[in-house]
């Protein structure tokens, strides 16, 4: 639980073996509902249909690139008639989604804990695509091209515990969540060009998703409230707002209601500079025609 006092932690580089089997698991896991949804003859969608879930979700799912969560085990279990197969295995999944959640840089963990239990989520970015919306190879070319070197095992888990933060864009109820980033990150091709046009294409079908709110930060603003720097405000629920930086390799969750005021109000103004909602996807439009 997060005290009423400042938590500053320092990037120890800490990193959880990668010996787990997790990833194998999670992919069998996908396997075995794609056999029993094609053993009944349905498609990804038709199943999607049926239990109330995105075709997206069904696939990454059977890919072993999102978590199954036991309330889909569940609906696809009964959907296909797979006879209480998948609901048996829904403790290891939660088990094995508790094992992943520790894989978080040990830097972000509190956040990350408190980010997925948030009701609302805001964030501004100056720098980069925020977290949330990264697709998995821009994930991987930030934490690639992060210097010293990490390893292929470190780079892995830290971009699964990445695409793990993001099963909160399927939750429904979703959180009440908005996003400003700054139109250079937008313009910053990071991980090369198919790289960064995937990125942006992917941002567009976010921003599709009903209830969440995106805004870009256009160059041409001659007045910016957010040059001291990216941060993210999370609503916990029953307890106050807070806010979390993260800066080189330190990072702060700030709980004193008085700076997190602050930002609030800044996030607020930042909100009205920026450009709005529809403007803002046909510059991300317009940013991928020109490349």
């Amino acid at each position: 639980m997060v005290s009423g006092v400042e938590r500053t932690v320092f990037d120890d580089g800490e990193t959880a073996e990668n010996s787990d089997g997790i990833a194998e698991f999670y992919n069998a896991v996908g396997k075995l509902i794609k056999m029993f949804r094609e053993r009944a003859g349905l498609t990804q969608r038709e199943l999607a249909d049926l239990i109330g879930y995105s075709e997206d979700m069904i696939g990454a799912v059977e890919r072993g690139k999102r978590t199954p969560r036991v309330e889909i085990l569940e609906k696809v279990d009964d959907a296909v008639g797979a006879g209480g197969a998948l609901k048996l295995i829904a403790d290891d999944v939660m088990k094995a989604k508790i094992r992943v959640s520790e894989r978080h840089p040990a830097f972000a963990r509190a956040f990350t804990s408190e980010e997925s239990k948030a009701i609302e989520i805001h964030e501004y970015n100056s720098l980069q695509i925020p977290g949330l919306l990264q697709t998995e190879a821009h994930a991987r070319a930030l934490y690639d091209m992060r210097r010293p070197w990490l390893s292929i095992e470190q780079i892995d888990e830290w971009v699964a515990a990445r695409m793990s933060r993001q099963e909160i864009l399927s939750r429904w109820p979703l959180p009440v969540m908005s996003w400003v980033i700054d139109e250079s990150a937008l313009r910053r091709p990071l991980g090369g060009r198919d790289v960064h046009q995937a990125q942006l294409r992917h941002l567009l079908k976010v921003a599709e998703i009903r209830g969440l709110e995106l805004q870009v930060m256009p160059l041409d603003r001659t007045e910016n409230a957010g040059m001291g720097g990216s941060f993210t405000l999370l609503t916990p629920n029953g307890r106050p707002q807070i806010a979390y930086v993260a800066v080189q390799h330190v990072t702060r969750l700030i709980t004193d209601p008085v700076e997190v005021r602050k930002m609030a109000a800044r996030y607020g103004t930042l909100r009205g500079q920026a450009l709005t909602m529809r403007e803002s996807l046909t510059l991300i439009e317009q940013i991928l025609g020109e490349r």
